[in-house]
């Protein structure tokens, strides 16, 4: 038996097909069933051909034809809003368990603009304003519609108060606490389990800033957080990892510098140094974007009156 189905679009494709064909291997191997996808490229869809036994192919048709719908049944976004996302639902990355990610505020859509439009993005301000996560939902998407091959995240790691050496275990487990937040947001949006398995097949890689020397990372989606801890020759290094068909996002918070008093910022010196290339695109948020708890708001708002205050 043979039952067809049409996407429509490539939002339709990426959520029916996953990363890499994906879902349908998965479908064809859970059911045992034949899928054959046949592009449309005038109209940007495609067909999806399922043949087997009656029975399984009507359990996959109706299984695709869900996800369809549910996609088709989210409120379209407004044509303004269209103009500054690139993505025609409004939806950066839709997990499979949780809520779309989508900007929050204007600034966020503006950030998520500059990154699909710039291949090096310099993005500075608050914690909670969606720096990195928002990156990360980037990274994902870029991967979903097989424009990259993988995802390198790194952080320096810098002592703030602890000393690594006086940590329990090995290398790995002495840096794994500054990589978690990391972790957390990748969890976040494809579940612990799928997250593990795309870490394992090395598509998902997030390392200490001090690994990346003498790397070349072509086809891949490239994401510096915490980028306030670096010094400039490290920021350089890292830069200049860059290879072709890759992306690099640098993300940090200068007013959270852990670095000794005697040493200077990367993540301040860089807009003096690259400040005039202009493919580089560099982007600021304001208290005004944080979109964690309401206190923490406060908090950082309370805290600039302070530091104000003692200068």
């Amino acid at each position: 038996m043979i039952k067809k189905i049409k996407l429509l679009n490539k939002d339709e494709i990426y959520a029916v097909l996953g990363i890499q064909d994906r879902n349908l291997r998965a479908l064809e191997k859970e059911f045992k069933i034949t899928i054959t996808v046949t592009q449309d490229e005038e109209n940007g869809g495609a067909q999806l051909s399922l043949n087997g036994i009656h029975s399984r192919v009507d359990k996959v048709y109706s299984k695709i034809n869900k996800t369809l719908e549910l996609l088709r049944s989210e409120p379209q976004i407004n044509t303004c809003a269209q103009d500054k996302i690139p993505f025609a639902d409004g939806i950066v990355f839709r997990p499979a368990q949780s809520p779309p990610v989508k900007p929050r505020t204007q600034n966020q859509n503006e950030y998520i603009k500059l990154i699909w439009e710039s291949d090096l993005v310099i993005c500075t301000g608050p914690a909670g304003t969606g720096k990195t996560f928002l990156a990360c939902a980037c990274a994902l998407r870029a991967l979903q519609m097989g424009m990259i091959g993988k995802i390198v995240v790194t952080r320096p790691i810098v002592e703030a108060g602890e000393k690594l050496g006086f940590l329990p275990g090995d290398i790995n487990e002495k840096v794994d606490p500054y990589l978690r937040p990391v972790y957390d947001a990748f969890q976040n949006m494809l579940g612990a389990e799928k997250f593990n398995s795309l870490r394992a097949a090395n598509i998902i890689e997030i390392v200490p800033l001090a690994y990346m020397r003498g790397r070349t990372l072509e086809n891949a989606f490239i994401i510096l957080d915490e980028a306030q801890n670096t010094q400039p020759e490290q920021m350089k290094m890292f830069l200049t990892r860059m290879g072709l068909n890759s992306k690099i996002i640098v993300t940090g918070d200068i007013t959270q510098i852990d670095l000794p008093a005697a040493k200077q910022s990367g993540l301040i010196s860089i807009k003096k140094i690259l400040g005039k290339v202009p493919q580089i695109g560099f982007f600021e948020f304001e208290n005004a974007d944080i979109v964690r708890h309401p206190l923490v708001k406060e908090i950082i708002h309370a805290y600039d009156k302070w530091e104000k205050k003692c200068k």
